[in-house]
């Protein structure tokens, strides 16, 4: 599946204690809104009319929850499914709805057995069972004793009255009916509205254990077979599925009615995770590209008004593109790419008919920003990267899924970067994949490749969809292509497709490729086997820090952790094989390699001069972060303040980045990370602005930074050295916004420096803000340039009246007000300074009328987390909890309520809390909500003391 750009991403981060977790649950809170839907309260269509559906009227119960791992015996391996699925679905029927099947399993008996064990969830039998065979016998047959369902196991057991005999081939046959729910997994039905018509589909999505929802199969990737699919619908739709249809005809069911039968061509050997359905009524944009016809689907109204034809222009050259890398050729005759209004992930890789996310592949025409089309580009190109890595070549079990991920990770990046060469690689792939990982790596226990054993009980599949699989597992590939050379790498990734296509491998098989070609060359010498460097990195957990001493040349490694929270008992005795690569005093040097814990480099033994320096894993070329010692900190920090070019700028990002992370960690104070922004004045980079304003000033933090004596000092000391990046862009938005259309870190950063320089006070910045709203109320077609719209709605009430509060209203309840608009001015109007206006925001947030009930959690969250909004949100909570409680319960509520403990400092806070939570709350839940308020008045304590070091510091060094 995808990644954070597509796909089932799912990134689970370990909770972290305090006020993190707290910023956690409220950000949750506030993508609920967009989970439950649109904020504007809009009244619900009629149901349309109820036709009889033909077929069961009894549907099954519902399936399991997905993830179960039971594995199956290994007494059979499937050759080939023979399989029909007729959705009873008609154009404008109400549900509940229903599919059956019936689905013909060639099967080899690989050990003589009197059961055939194979995975069924949520499906009930429809007719006998039955199996034929041994094939070689014409007409032979093994009778059924009878047919069992294990739900818990996701197993159906067919019992026989005879034995299948190892070395003969049968057939399963077996009819199935299931339910089709609105639940995005499995099979399932999906409502939405095309040219203001109401209208339905059905999609599936199979990965990783749904296809057993949908027909009894051997749900293991490894158990691949070939598919003979035919799907019955209604005439008015067009059915798809993995390879080409070769005939259409029609039927009539048990009434009299017709259906269409569409029958596809038999498919490559796949496993069944990869089988996909598609039942729509879309139109399609098509183009072909070496032979491999591309269709993209989509709703009427958005193929008309061409919202699909960047994805269609682009996904031809990246297939070209990876075809070419790899020497490896396409193998299907066509791929369709289906844009559905709602879908689980942001896109899934099915072989032939890949499914999307709406948002995942449009984009409007007119519409020319990098950042839009660098978005589509990177879904499609992970999902095109997985028709080599996942269905070609498929993981033997789910443990190693990062071969499937990461490596689609990694080559998402090279095709997006192919078709958009604005984009800068190196840059956008260590400010998207590594440093976000970097982060979340060093508090989740797990390595990137389990063993199957630790997969398997109540372990949930799922979890493995996480950070970890995509994005480490693309830096750790990063890492690998740098020191082998991106010519070696690829060689070795053509032999290893060549090796194992339509089949199955593991880790071990992609490190032997990648030995074979290392042994046939002379020019990459490696210190260890490959199998052994490389499980250093992925049968680990973490990721190690190296700590640098010029003055011996001494490098050392070890596993980085949080020292502020180590127990005694903690053992971190992981050392990896890592390369080094290295730069002195603006000269690249060898790759050199650290194979130990610690290890003397002469040559990095640096003289007395003060311009005298070393810079390690240069370009972040290898996943780690580096220690520098103090004599080298100080050169760097020189370097910087009178040459920052002299570092290139994703070294310059890492060690900013790795500085503030090591004092998060406890290996370095705070006055080392402040040392590097010195410099800042000379920094042109917006990535790099944005790491510092994100380590500085975290945005969940800017309402109590505002109230803190550090502020004044912040204030000075950042305008100072934001002033020349400002008004470079600041030039921009006032007369040609369009000029950084191609500038990609703009329109991604651009908004997080103009925000701060506003919350600092730049009246420049205020003054802009002002205008272009002004500039936009008095001309409600003025377009405020998107890429800045949330910083100058904000301010540009910040700074106005209730005139300027209400023109804000008046366009979020705009009938043709999109819903990223409508987010924005949601947002916008908590931004008021008038305590007036945010009491009223937050009254007309409990009208039904005016805002659906999850509006209103959003409203408050907003409201809370400004610097005088906190207490008004907080008296508006408990003067209306009946009220609040009544409309939509505790749950969403005790999320708002959390939001208040970043403001907790003293026990007296605590008790003040306490006794409104005492009136409302169960013991359990306050025994929760204790525990969290205790551990952010900690956090709180904490942070107070990094602050008072912060102003100590700030005030010996503003005037530098």
């Amino acid at each position: 599946m995808g990644t954070r750009a597509g796909g089932l991403y799912v990134g689970r981060r370990a909770a972290a204690a305090g006020a993190a977790l707290l910023l956690a649950l409220l950000v949750a809170l506030l993508a609920l809104a967009a989970l439950y839907g649109r904020c504007r309260q809009e009244a619900a269509p009629p149901p349309p009319p109820s036709p009889r559906a033909p077929g069961p009227a009894a549907a099954p119960p519902p399936a399991p929850a997905a993830g179960s791992v039971r594995r199956l015996p290994r007494h059979l391996l499937p050759l080939h499914y023979d399989l029909e699925l007729w959705p009873r679905v008609r154009p404008g029927q109400a549900g509940p709805f229903a599919f059956t099947g019936q689905v013909n399993i060639t099967v080899r008996c690989l050990r003589d057995t009197d059961a055939a064990v194979l995975h069924s969830a949520g499906l009930r039998s429809r007719g006998a069972a039955a199996v034929r065979g041994p094939l070689s016998e014409p007409g032979a047959a093994v009778e059924v004793a009878g047919l069992r369902h294990d739900e818990a196991g996701e197993v159906a057991v067919l019992e026989l009255r005879g034995r299948l005999r190892a070395g003969r081939r049968y057939v399963l046959q077996l009819g199935f009916q299931g339910r089709l729910d609105e639940d995005l997994d499995g099979l399932f039905l999906t409502r939405y509205t095309d040219r203001g018509q109401s209208s339905m589909l059905i999609a599936s999505q199979m990965e990783p254990t749904y296809a057993r929802r949908v027909y009894p199969c051997f749900d293991e990737p490894a158990m691949k077979a070939t598919f003979n699919i035919r799907i019955i619908h209604d005439p008015s739709y067009v059915a798809l599925s993995n390879m080409p249809a070769i005939d259409v005809c029609e039927v009539k069911d048990e009434n009299g009615s017709l259906w269409t039968v569409t029958t596809f061509n038999t498919s490559l050997k796949m496993s069944t995770y990869l089988t996909a359905f598609v039942i729509c009524d879309f139109d399609y944009v098509t183009r072909t590209e070496r032979g491999n016809e591309i269709r993209i689907w989509a709703r009427k109204e958005a193929v008309k008004n061409g919202y699909v034809d960047y994805a269609l222009n682009i996904t031809g050259p990246i297939f070209s593109f990876l075809e070419d890398i790899l020497n490896v050729s396409y193998p299907l005759p066509k791929t369709d790419l289906v844009a559905l209004p709602d879908f689980g992930a942001g896109g899934m890789e099915n072989w032939g008919l890949m499914i999307f996310q709406e948002v995942s592949l449009m984009n409007l025409p007119g519409d020319e920003f990098t950042s839009r089309k660098a978005m589509i580009a990177l879904v499609v190109s992970h999902e095109l990267g997985h028709q080599w890595f996942g269905n070609l070549v498929t993981m033997n079990w789910w443990n190693d899924l990062w071969l499937n991920e990461g490596l689609a990770s990694y080559f998402e990046y090279l095709g997006a970067t192919f078709v958009e060469p604005k984009l800068s690689l190196d840059k956008i792939f260590y400010a998207h994949v590594v440093q976000p990982v970097l982060r979340e790596d060093s508090e989740i226990a797990r390595s990137l490749s389990e063993s199957e054993d630790k997969i398997k009980g109540s372990f949930s599949l799922m979890s493995l969809f996480d950070n970890i699989t995509y994005s480490k597992g693309a830096s750790i590939t990063w890492m690998l292509s740098g020191f082998l050379t991106e010519k070696l790498f690829i060689r070795a990734l053509t032999s290893y497709l060549k090796e194992f296509s339509f089949s199955n491998a593991n880790q071990d098989d992609l490190w032997t490729h990648i030995q074979m070609v290392v042994d046939a060359q002379d020019e990459v010498q490696l210190p260890a086997p490959v199998k052994q460097i490389m499980d250093s990195w992925t049968c680990q957990n973490g990721f190690p820090v190296l700590t640098l001493n010029l003055t011996s040349g001494t490098i050392r490694q070890e596993q980085f952790f949080n020292k502020n929270n180590r127990k005694s008992t903690d053992s971190y005795n992981n050392t990896w094989i890592i390369p080094i690569s290295w730069m002195r005093n603006g000269s690249s040097q060898p790759l050199t390699w650290l194979d130990k814990s610690s290890k003397m480099f002469p040559e990095m033994q640096v003289s007395e001069s003060d311009y005298d320096w070393i810079l390690l894993n240069v370009n972040l070329s290898g996943y780690y972060r580096v220690n520098y010692d103090q004599l080298n900190l100080k050169r760097l920090a020189r370097l910087l303040e009178n040459d920052p070019k002299a570092i290139p700028a994703v070294s310059r990002f890492q060690l900013i980045d790795d500085v503030f992370a090591l004092r998060e960690f406890g290996y370095v104070p705070i006055e080392t990370a402040l040392e590097l922004t010195k410099y800042l004045a000379r920094e042109d980079e917006l990535f790099i602005w944005n790491v510092v304003l994100l380590n500085l000033i975290p945005e969940n933090l800017e309402s109590m930074l505002k109230n803190h004596a550090v502020y004044p000092l912040l204030k000075k000391y950042l305008l100072k050295r934001m002033l020349p990046i400002y008004h470079y862009y600041a030039g921009f938005i006032r007369q040609n916004a369009d000029a950084l259309e191609d500038d990609y870190f703009a329109q991604v950063y651009l908004e997080k420096l103009l925000a701060t320089a506003c919350w600092l006070g730049l009246q420049d910045c205020l003054d802009l803000s002002s205008e272009l709203y002004a500039k936009w109320r008095d001309n409600p077609e003025y377009k405020i340039p998107f890429l800045i719209r949330r910083t100058v709605c904000c301010y540009g009430i910040a700074v106005g009246s209730d005139k300027e509060w209400n023109f804000a209203w008046e366009m979020y309840n705009h009938t043709d007000s999109i819903e990223e608009d409508e987010d924005i001015l949601l947002h916008a109007m908590s931004c008021a300074k008038e305590p007036w206006l945010l009491y009223r925001y937050l009254q007309y947030g409990l009208s039904d009328t005016l805002f659906s009930s999850n509006c209103t959690s959003v409203i408050i969250s907003h409201v809370a987390t400004k610097d005088i909004g906190h207490h008004i949100a907080w008296e508006f909570v408990t003067e209306n909890w009946p009220l609040l409680s009544q409309g939509y319960g505790h749950e969403l509520l005790h999320d708002v309520l959390k939001a208040m403990g970043r403001f907790v400092k003293t026990d007296v806070q605590i008790q003040e809390l306490q006794v409104f939570y005492n009136a409302t709350l169960e013991e359990d839940e306050r025994e929760t909500i204790t525990m969290l308020l205790e551990s952010a008045k900690l956090e709180n304590i904490e942070r107070k003391k990094l602050l008072i070091k912060i102003a100590n510091w700030l005030e010996k060094n503003i005037d530098d």
